[in-house]
This record gives structure tokens, C-alpha cells and sequence, in this order.
């Protein structure tokens, strides 16, 4: 029960960035088990790589002949893969993806490894991410975005950017999506359990004791009020609204035209009409336009 509730803090009363239906599968997965341990990971390759060469990598202190045999991410011809797959988290403690979830805090020492690296000349994004957390998303996009300014950086869709894949997708120089690949999902969602029903048919009665009034708003043992309802609901605009302008200064787009998309899902080419991506291209026809665009 105890990584359940861990898990619930992270999902349940907290703004999300990520699509609809990937919430609602992941709230049908807790519901048929609630100790998800698989999804923790006791040492991730962060732990290991801080003791050896991705520590000495980033300090610069590791000749070039041993900096590769340390390196984090595949080099192809000079460009860095980092992969940003599954549901995204602000704190995995590895710089992979694991268990179907990709940590911001590991992109983030990937792209200042990648960045700082003399033999990577570009960096791909290979992203397929229904969204994730809003915590941390958006200092790793402008991390990513200011980045781009220095190295080229594409996003390389191997099928789906929504939500805050897409926000982190939207920071690279070139977005590129494959035909049956989708960008979009431009919002925020909150979700809230009532519990308290349910305890009541089970003859179980519940007493919140708190000090101060919206102490206990949001709980899952009493039905949410009006006015918290109105609280939550202006946290989740203001974030909604950060991440309408993020899309916009990444994309060159006005504020009204990303807004206007309603957090809609785009497949394909329509991804490229309306502006949330360049080109439709196979993966590996993109990576060779970037190639050949490298010279």
C-alpha cells in the first residue's frame, strides 16, 4: 500500500502534463495493483556513471580516447541520441529510460554531457512520450531550447510527442514526426478522487482534523468544494498558460494560435499544418536530412 500512496501523490491532486488516455490507463493499472515496485529503481546508471566516467566526462578531465567507452548515449557520426520514451517524471535517477519512464533529471545530464562533449556535433531527440509530470518539465525545455542555439538539436519523433513530450520536443530546432506519429496536447490536467462515498458504504467514517481551512482541500476523503475546485482550477490555468507560451517562443507561433488548439492531438501532417511541427519523415530518413545537413 505504501508505494501506492507514493505513487498517488505524484498522480492524484497534482497538475500532470500528459494525455488523457494515458491517465486513464495508468489509473486502471493502480487499481488492479497497488505495490508497483518495478517502477523504482534502487541504483540507476546516474549512481554508477557519477562514480566513473560521466562524473569526470562533464569536469573534462577524461582524455578522448576514454571519454566514449564512458559515454551515456549512443554517437552516430556525430550526433548524441537521447532517448525521451514513456511517461515522464521529474526524478528517475538514471540517465535511461526505465521501466517505461523517462527522468527529466537524466535528460538534463545527458544534454550538459552532450553539449559539453567536442565530438558530438548535433544531438537527436528521439522522442515517443504521452507526457508526464509538470514538476521540472519546463526548466528542462529551456535548458534544451537555449541549448539549440549553440549545437543543433532535432527532434526525431518515433511516433507520438503529446503533452509534455511535446513540450520538450517543441524546443528543438527541427521537430520532424513520421506519418502516423502525433504532436499536440497542449494542456494540463488535474485529476481528484472522492473516496468518501465509497468509505461510507463500507461503514467507514472518516475525520479530517486540520488547522487552517484549505488544509484539506483536495482530499480524497471528502467530496471537493466549490472553492477549492476554483483554487485548483486557476493553478492548473496558470501552468496551462506557461505552457501555450513555451510552445509559442519554441515554434515561433503566437500565443492565440497554440491556445486555440484546445490541447487537440494533431497525427501527421496535420502536426505540420497547424505549426507544432517542420516535416513529416521515417526516423532514419530524418537522421540522414540531418547528416546531410551537418555536411
Amino acid at each position: 500500500m505504501s508505494n501506492y500512496q507514493h505513487l498517488a501523490t505524484r498522480l492524484f491532486n497534482t497538475p500532470i502534463a500528459i494525455a488523457p488516455q494515458k491517465a486513464e490507463i495508468v489509473m486502471a493499472a493502480l487499481a488492479d495493483r497497488f505495490g508497483v515496485t518495478k517502477l523504482f529503481r534502487q541504483s540507476g546508471e546516474l549512481v554508477v556513471l557519477a562514480d566513473g566516467g560521466a562524473k569526470a566526462f562533464l569536469d573534462g578531465s577524461v582524455a578522448s580516447d576514454d571519454r566514449a567507452e564512458y559515454r551515456p548515449y549512443e554517437v552516430i557520426s556525430g550526433v548524441a541520441i537521447i532517448p525521451i520514451e514513456g511517461t515522464l517524471v521529474q526524478k528517475l535517477g538514471s540517465m535511461r529510460p526505465y521501466s517505461g519512464m523517462t527522468g527529466y533529471d537524466g535528460t538534463r545530464a545527458l544534454l550538459s554531457t552532450a553539449m559539453n562533449d567536442q565530438d558530438v556535433r548535433a544531438i537527436v531527440l528521439d522522442v515517443d512520450s504521452p507526457g508526464g509530470e509538470v514538476a521540472g518539465c519546463f526548466d528542462l525545455v529551456d535548458a534544451i531550447y537555449h541549448a539549440s542555439a549553440v549545437k543543433p538539436i532535432w527532434s526525431i519523433l518515433t511516433e507520438n510527442a503529446f503533452s509534455a513530450g511535446y513540450a520538450i520536443a517543441s524546443a528543438a530546432s527541427k521537430v520532424i514526426v513520421p506519418r502516423t506519429g502525433g504532436t499536440g496536447s497542449v494542456g494540463v490536467i488535474c485529476m481528484h478522487v472522492d473516496m468518501s462515498q465509497a468509505l461510507s458504504k463500507a461503514g467507514i467514517d472518516v475525520t479530517l482534523i486540520h488547522y487552517g481551512a484549505k488544509k484539506a482541500d483536495g482530499s480524497d476523503m471528502q467530496p471537493l468544494t466549490k472553492p477549492a475546485l476554483a483554487r485548483f482550477q486557476a493553478d492548473v490555468d496558470a501552468m496551462g498558460e506557461l505552457f501555450v507560451e513555451t510552445v509559442a517562443r519554441n515554434r515561433d507561433m503566437s500565443p492565440a494560435k497554440v491556445r486555440d488548439t484546445e490541447a487537440g492531438t494533431y497525427l501527421g501532417a496535420a502536426g505540420v499544418d497547424v505549426g507544432f511541427a517542420d516535416a513529416v519523415m521515417a526516423p532514419d530518413e530524418a537522421f540522414a536530412s540531418l547528416l546531410a545537413e551537418l555536411g
